[in-house]
């Protein structure tokens, strides 16, 4: 039963995450990058990593997604000429993919996670004395406390930036001007007008 809840997890997430480069929407791109997420948490989840599974849901759904949707939805991007330079830059694309495969490949055939210093066999070995999500919590708010407070600035800049490219100026639409409001007297918003009173003559 559980191989075949893993299969089902598996599939949802190659299905969308070939949705991600195929379909020609950003906005339905970027919903399928978030089915792709929360299937990647289930099978972490399933594999007793519980810290790795909450942190994906947590940080890329819960932050990172919903900063690139605010992004896509509110630059209006123009995707005809971004798709005019797709078969030009695939040859690159192709090559940097085959570069992280065989990284990938190497760094799970040496046998070895750098860890705090510790190999494969001492951080199961830690892990099977305690809760991994304790360990993977004393390791990174102690040994990597700096680099996670980077990534967090990191993102926070990202924030910022998405929303100084959402505040260009649009011809035709209308806007508050703060300082002129504050600075308005009361001649400037009261007139008063003197009319003759005229008197209706009954017919």
């Amino acid at each position: 039963m559980e191989q075949l809840i893993f299969y089902v997890f598996a599939g949802i997430l190659l299905a969308a995450a070939t949705m991600v480069i195929t379909v020609r929407n950003p906005v339905h791109a970027a919903l399928a990058l978030v089915l792709a997420f929360f299937n990647s948490a289930a099978l972490w989840l399933m594999a007793e990593a519980e810290f790795l599974g909450i942190a994906l849901v947590l940080v890329y759904v819960g932050a990172v997604m919903v900063l690139f949707l605010f992004v896509v939805m509110m630059l209006d991007v123009n995707m005809a000429p971004l798709r005019e330079g797709f078969a030009r830059y695939l040859p690159i694309g192709a090559l940097v993919a085959v570069v992280m495969v065989l990284e990938m490949l190497l760094v799970l055939g040496s046998g070895e996670v750098d860890l705090a210093g510790m190999t494969a066999a001492d951080v199961g070995a830690a892990a099977e004395g305690g809760n991994n999500v304790r360990l993977l919590g004393s390791v990174l708010y102690t040994v990597y406390v700096y680099p996670f407070e980077l990534a967090a600035l990191i993102l926070l800049l990202a924030i910022i930036a998405a929303i100084m490219l959402t505040l260009r100026r649009r011809g035709g639409t209308k806007h508050q001007d703060v300082a002129r409001q504050v600075r308005t007297t009361k001649a400037e918003r009261l007139r008063v007008v003197r009319m003759t009173a005229e008197r209706r003559e009954k017919s």
